[in-house]
């Protein structure tokens, strides 16, 4: 349904930082960015893969209240992975790595806070 999300982050160099560590055990990296001279105004990182960009932060105001989004991983592995890598890079836990059955059966999930204090998440829908 999605194509791609943008949100805004109010350093984001530290965004930067922490996406580029949390997401490379999930296969994403900056694809794309966009110049303040480019864009007339603000910063944006895109993250994805090969394909194209798929979620971008840009500088601003950051957002009031908690944003969500679930990172598709591609094993159970690429989940416990990007968890270590967030925390390490400076997130806060917000669920660690393990089945949440009262999704699905194979609902395989970790949770943690960026630096701005939104909720991210990795998940695995397979069997082990």
């Amino acid at each position: 349904m999605l194509d791609h999300i943008t949100f805004s982050v109010t350093d984001i160099l530290r965004a930067k930082a922490f996406y580029d560590a949390a997401l490379k055990p999930l296969g994403y990296r900056v694809v794309y960015e966009v110049t303040p001279q480019q864009s007339g105004g603000a910063h944006f990182m895109g993250y994805g893969d090969d394909r194209k960009p798929y979620f971008w932060i840009a500088a601003g105001d950051g957002l009031s209240g908690r944003f969500h989004v679930a990172f598709v991983a591609r094993d159970r592995a690429a989940v416990d992975a990007f968890y270590h890598a967030a925390l390490a890079a400076g997130g806060k836990d917000n669920g660690p790595p393990g089945l949440r059955p009262h999704y699905h059966a194979n609902y395989y999930g970790a949770f943690v806070l960026d630096p701005e204090g939104h909720n991210m998440e990795a998940v695995c829908h397979l069997p082990e």
